[in-house]
């Protein structure tokens, strides 16, 4: 049975293989534009720092360079109930750099589009293990993010030899740049 988080909550990952799934709704759009909602993977060493370019893994770059972390494609509406974008994390390739990875979703031409994530809702991350569809963690995220363009879903990080997820739920407005400005 899945452990349901609240914001801030931490819970150890036992599995060293796991899917992270996206999951989020949109309003019907005032603007006119669709929304296209983009997961990425900062995968950081101890300065909380990408430990290369190439471990910032999003729709352009689906795989870190010791193949630990994949993303299994973009989805350009959202459209349909489950995830909206995976992640697949397999621990045991990761770089013995890597001390945290941090979760984001953005949405693709925000301002353009006039769009933020409060016309966003049923917004989610969760893990599970890949072979049994179960789910081991899930944070949904309550919160009306009405002005921000960016939301930090969750960290995975490494304490003390064990990998443990929070539930970080914290926006930004200055969408994916704010994140790359921040992590590189």
């Amino acid at each position: 049975m899945a452990i349901n988080l609240q914001k801030g909550q931490r819970e150890a990952i036992d599995a060293p293989k796991f899917t992270i799934g996206l999951g989020w709704d949109t309003n019907a759009s005032s603007t006119g534009s669709a929304f296209d909602l983009d997961a990425s993977v900062f995968v950081m060493g101890d300065n909380k720092k990408l430990i290369a370019d190439e471990y910032f893994v999003f729709y352009n770059n689906l795989k870190s360079p010791d193949e630990a972390v994949e993303h299994t494609g973009d989805n350009l509406t959202g459209a349909g109930d489950g995830d909206d974008e995976q992640i697949k994390i397999d621990l045991t390739k990761i770089d013995p750099r890597v001390t945290e990875i941090c979760v984001v979703v953005t949405i693709h031409e925000a301002e353009s589009r006039r769009q933020n994530f409060g016309q966003v809702r049923n917004s989610f991350v969760r893990i599970f293990d890949p072979v049994t569809n179960a789910d081991i963690l899930k944070y949904e995220l309550e919160e009306d993010f009405s002005i921000e363009t960016a939301v930090e879903f969750g960290r995975i990080y490494k304490r003390d030899g064990k990998w443990k997820f929070e539930a970080v739920g914290a926006g930004m407005k200055g969408g994916l740049q704010d994140y790359l400005n921040k992590y590189n």
